[in-house]
């Protein structure tokens, strides 16, 4: 007993003294943003052996435009995500909402012209008078061809969110016979009358919380939208701003700074790149937005593939009432309209849950029928 209780006072002594010489703990990661997106990067590693997990520069409509391809199963759909704003990439946000998305989905995020990491490897000038809704109508057949051929799919999803679903609805029309279903959120109509409801709306909380600032500018730019013609851009950045504030765009909150700031924890995008990933929302607002928002595309019922309607019953950035209107009277093979009640503007974010229900409830089934999906 004695031998034992010696030998280990004599190792406690010797481990305490090769403590001492230690050097103290490293601080816990992350220290720094290098180290943040990594862990992300760790997190979302595509480990599944018929995964993929691709990212690259495709020649789109004459100038290089990024892409990043991303599921556990090849077999799987392929959903093409097109992105709102005009300019507002969800790319970097991709790590937080579609994690879930690409179990079920080969998930394919595109920096649209004019957007992202496309803007940045471009030069702006060159771009610049292309950038018109046609260009970018093309664009997005292109994208489409371009993942049915190198992908092996005969048919994809897509889901246009806010600006992607002007997108997506043309694309919808255009060429149904490569869409397994056509999908959006914050879908496009009506535009003047979207935006004429946005209006009264924020005049309505603005008087009712009694917030001075915002009423005397938003009746500043009244009537709003200006009868027969486009809203001026200065215009809509009143009126969106006070839209956001009083919850228009995220439920409950006044402003998007949460997801723009969880954007930088991408590892899609270096240090240099972060700090820029939304300097072509401007650059792209600039040429899109005034004339998509002056645009009426409510005229349009007839669809002939499924049509599956995502909404926030807050949004008022694209109001879902004047969404819901039109799709009361939408003709398609198949149909399907989710309310998400704590949602605006992006039920994706706000309601990740539900809407990977969603999308794995009413989408997936019409490509498993087709036998287009991992078992």
């Amino acid at each position: 007993m004695r031998a034992l209780a010696f030998a280990a006072l004599t190792f406690g002594l010797a481990g305490a003294a090769q403590a001492a010489d230690a050097p103290a703990n490293p601080p816990p990661k992350p220290t720094s943003r290098a180290e943040a997106t990594e862990i992300v990067r760790g997190l979302r590693r595509i480990v599944t052996p018929n995964g993929i997990d691709r990212a690259e520069a495709v020649r789109i409509g004459g100038i290089d435009q990024w892409v990043t391809i991303r599921g556990d199963d090849r077999r799987n759909p392929v959903l093409l995500v097109l992105h709102g704003g005009p300019g507002y990439v969800e790319t970097p946000l991709n790590w937080w909402y579609a994690r879930g998305w690409e179990e079920y989905f080969t998930v394919v995020e595109w920096d649209q012209r004019g957007a992202g990491k496309t803007y940045l490897i471009n030069d702006p000038k060159a771009v610049a008078p292309t950038m018109t809704r046609e260009r970018m109508l093309q664009d997005t057949e292109e994208i489409a061809a371009w993942l049915r051929k190198d992908l092996g799919k005969r048919k994809i999803f897509v889901w246009g969110h806010s600006w992607g679903s002007y997108l997506g609805l043309e694309l919808a029309r255009r060429r149904p016979e490569w869409l397994y279903a056509y999908i959006a959120t914050g879908q496009v109509t009506n535009a003047p009358e979207s935006e004429r409801r946005g209006w009264v709306y924020s005049m309505a909380q603005a008087r009712a919380q009694h917030n001075g600032q915002a009423v005397r500018e938003l009746q500043a730019i009244a009537p709003y939208p200006k009868p027969g013609r486009p809203p001026e851009l200065k215009d809509i950045m009143v009126a969106h701003k006070w839209g956001d504030y009083f919850g228009g765009v995220m439920a409950y909150r006044h402003d998007q700074e949460d997801e723009s700031h969880a954007t930088r924890l991408s590892p899609d995008y270096t240090d240099a790149e972060a700090a820029h990933v939304f300097d072509g929302n401007g650059f792209s607002e600039q040429y899109l937005l005034a004339e998509l928002l002056g645009t009426d595309l409510s005229g349009g019922t007839q669809l002939k593939v499924p049509l599956i309607l995502l909404e926030g019953r807050h949004d008022r950035t694209v109001n879902s009432d004047v969404a819901h209107d039109w799709f009361r009277r939408v003709t398609a093979p198949q149909k399907t309209f989710v309310w998400f009640e704590h949602s605006a503007h992006e039920p994706e974010s706000e309601e990740p849950g539900k809407f990977l229900l969603s999308l794995v409830r009413y989408a997936r089934p019409i490509a498993q029928k087709a036998g287009d999906a991992a078992p």
